[in-house]
């Protein structure tokens, strides 16, 4: 019989990703402290890159240890503009001003997954998106923020690409599925490696 499978977070669209890929699991949010895990690893001199990894592992490591006999994925994205990190908005005026920021420029997307068994890390992956946003009028941003807040303080940057937001870019470089914030190919070849789904 196969190990079950644990999903350490409570993004839907992630669950979404995995559930139409035919993938059987069960939903455990891992309830960290994820703006001090930043601050703390952003003071040490780490990446985004490598931020987005330690917040991925620190939650797929919480719910492993409860549960050490699953394969437990745990992810984190992180949006990174000129070396910085951009967070969720936790404000219509906020979405506004990083919206804006973004606008006309480049930022990368890093997506990570790690997967927990038997309480140790036995997989992991970062994959990493460039994004283009095209020049935005006002006109546009207000009303797109109009039609879709709060839903987009969901997502960091403000934006969906599954839905709307998909109108803000010019370009996408890189995996589709890490830009929704689980690199899944690599996911599910894993998975499917150590017999926890069918191939």
């Amino acid at each position: 019989m196969s190990q079950s499978i644990i999903l350490a977070s409570g993004s839907t669209i992630r669950a979404e990703l995995l559930a139409r890929a035919g993938v059987s699991f069960e939903v455990m949010t891992a309830r960290v402290d994820e703006q001090s895990i930043k601050a703390s690893l952003l003071a040490e001199g780490e990446s985004p890159r490598n931020v987005a990894d330690a917040l991925a592992q620190t939650k797929a490591e919480k719910i492993g240890a409860r549960v050490p006999g699953a394969f437990t994925i745990g992810c984190d994205q992180v949006l990174a503009f000129d070396g910085q990190i951009v967070s969720k908005p936790a404000r219509l005026e906020e979405a506004k001003r990083q919206l804006q920021m973004l606008a006309g420029k480049q930022h990368q997307l890093h997506s990570a997954a790690v997967i927990v068994e038997g309480g140790k890390t036995v997989w992991r992956k970062v994959s990493d998106v460039t994004m283009t946003m095209r020049a935005i009028s006002d006109d546009y941003l207000e009303a797109y923020l109009a039609r879709n807040w709060p839903e987009v303080s969901h997502s960091c940057g403000a934006y969906q690409v599954e839905a709307e937001g998909s109108r803000l870019f010019s370009r996408i470089q890189g995996d589709y599925f890490a830009v929704l914030g689980l690199p899944l190919l690599e996911v599910l070849d894993y998975l499917a490696l150590r017999g926890a789904i069918e191939s």
